[in-house]
């Protein structure tokens, strides 16, 4: 796990909105995304259309909706993050 996805899962014990996860890291869009999908590949984290709304990765234009997007960490996630 890097140090950029520890400090995004530490971020997400709760459903968190895009801009709230950017705002709490100060990473970059590009950081953001690029550690989302990252994330997400893995199974660390869930991703949602709205709070209650869950869908896959694969399901979504991540690409050009990325920033609209609630984001959560998965048991999985918190458990790696909890290891660290």
């Amino acid at each position: 796990m890097t140090d950029e996805e520890f400090d995004i899962l530490d971020e997400l014990y709760f459903v968190t909105t895009y801009m709230n996860l950017k705002e709490a890291t100060e990473f970059s869009d590009e950081q953001l995304k690029v550690n989302l999908i990252n994330l997400a590949q893995k199974g660390w984290v869930r991703i949602y259309k709205s709070v209650d709304e869950e869908s896959e990765i694969d399901q979504l234009d991540f690409e050009k909706n990325f920033e609209r997007y609630f984001y959560l960490a998965s048991k999985k996630g918190l458990f790696e993050h909890n290891s660290q």
